[in-house]
Order: structure tokens, then C-alpha cells, then sequence
């Protein structure tokens, strides 16, 4: 192809698939596809599919790339979708929401709304023709119809906000305010405008307000706890489940 014109990059959580992900392939004319494979072969029970999968593409011009990530974590099959968007953004991404499991399609369908801003991505789903009735064998045959999906926004926090949720994290997860406050002066994620013999206390007053705030009230990524006479941030259960796909 030329190196002008963008390629079609398909996503395709593996499953229990291959008609549902190969012939979307074929169809819409795909340059590149995406498997995402679960990250423990040994226990992968889809790694047949995966291979089945590869047999096929051989006789086309696909390039067939694999992604391994847990099929069991949410946060990080997000992650994985926004790390192969990113290494895709000049080309046109189709997102199969149909061909893996559950949490699959939802961390697919989660990611293209994060993701919504960006014109290049679109989600579909796959209506096989027929569904096995048991388990064992590929879980549905053919490809009845193909349907784009709307997707709609996942607000996200800014830029800044997911800067101080890395710092706790990479703190281990809570940071006096003291420190926190140096920080992020440090790695301008606050500006403070203020002379010298106000600056501590004008810090102060703009982590709280445009950093803890947020984090706090906002987005309940953290708490604040006071022990002795420190002030600690606390990343909180969501907290760490965001910083899975944010950071």
C-alpha cells in the first residue's frame, strides 16, 4: 500500500472465535489485525483459536500482530486497546467487540468511549449465523451481519490530575501533603503565583484546590488522613483501578 493512504488496523480479542473475527477481516478489506491473547498460555484454553486464526490470515495479506494481556483484567484490556490505538493513530481502527469474552467486549467498548475524541476509531459488533448449542467447539459459525456501534464519552481527568495520581503511585501508594506539594511544583502539574515569603503557603493553596480537590471530590481517586501532625494522600481503591489504564 502506500505509505500515504492510511491502513485498516482491526482489534480482535481472542475467544472461542474464528469466523467472527476472520471474516469481518476479509470483508471490510483489513491491512493489519490485533489479537488480543490472553498472557499465560498455560492457561489459554483459546490458544487453538489463536492458531487457527494465524492459519487462516497466512492465505491473505494480513499482517497478524499479537498483543498479550490477562483476559480476566478489565483495566488492562483497556489498556492494551489505548496502547495499540496509540501505536495505530495514523491508520483507520476497527474495535470487534464481538469475537472475545464478557470482559472483552466491555473493556473494548470502554476504551473506544475514553477514546471517543479521536475520528479514526470505530467499534462493531458481529451477529454470527449460527450459535453451538455446547461447549467445546468454536462458539458460533459464519457471519450474518456487521454493525457499527455509537459510542459515547468517558470523561477523563486532566492532564495534571493523572501526573499527581503517578506520583502517589509510584510513592506506593500515599505521600504526605508536604511532599506532594513539592512535587508537583517540581513537575509543574501547579503553578503558584505568589513572592517568596507567601510561596509555601500559596503552594498549599493550589495543590489543594486544583489537585486534592479533584482527586478527592471529583474523582475519588484519593483520600486525604491525618496522622500525628502530617497530612497524607491515600490512593484509593478506584484510584488504583484508574491508574491501571490512565497511566
Amino acid at each position: 500500500m502506500s505509505g500515504i493512504a492510511n491502513l485498516r488496523v482491526h482489534i480482535a480479542p481472542v475467544g472461542f472465535e474464528i469466523d467472527r473475527i476472520v471474516i469481518p477481516i476479509k470483508k471490510m478489506k483489513a491491512d493489519r489485525v490485533w489479537l488480543l491473547v490472553h498472557d499465560n498460555p498455560t492457561e489459554d484454553k483459546g490458544r487453538p483459536y489463536v492458531e487457527k486464526i494465524q492459519t487462516q490470515l497466512r492465505k491473505t495479506d494480513v499482517k497478524v500482530e499479537i498483543f498479550k494481556v490477562n483476559r480476566l483484567e478489565l483495566f488492562k484490556i483497556i489498556r492494551a486497546v489505548i496502547d495499540i490505538v496509540e501505536k495505530e493513530k495514523r491508520n483507520d481502527i476497527y474495535v470487534n467487540v464481538a469475537s472475545g469474552s464478557k470482559i472483552h467486549a466491555i473493556a473494548c467498548m470502554m476504551a473506544c468511549m475514553i477514546l471517543r475524541k479521536k475520528k479514526n476509531i470505530t467499534p462493531f459488533y458481529v451477529e454470527a449465523e449460527k450459535y453451538a448449542a455446547f461447549e467445546g467447539i468454536q462458539q458460533s459459525s459464519g457471519v450474518k451481519k456487521m454493525m457499527s456501534l455509537p459510542t459515547y464519552e468517558i470523561q477523563t481527568p486532566k492532564p495534571e490530575i493523572i501526573a499527581a495520581l503517578k506520583i502517589i503511585r509510584e510513592k506506593g501508594g500515599r505521600i504526605t501533603k508536604k511532599e506532594m506539594a513539592q512535587l508537583a511544583d517540581d513537575s509543574k502539574i501547579i503553578t503558584v503565583g505568589a513572592r517568596e515569603e507567601n510561596y509555601e503557603q500559596a503552594r498549599f493553596a493550589s495543590l489543594d484546590k486544583n489537585i486534592i480537590q479533584p482527586l478527592v471530590d471529583q474523582w475519588k481517586f484519593a483520600e486525604v488522613e491525618k496522622i500525628g501532625r502530617n497530612r497524607w494522600i491515600k490512593i484509593t481503591e478506584s484510584g488504583l483501578q484508574a491508574a491501571e489504564f490512565l497511566i
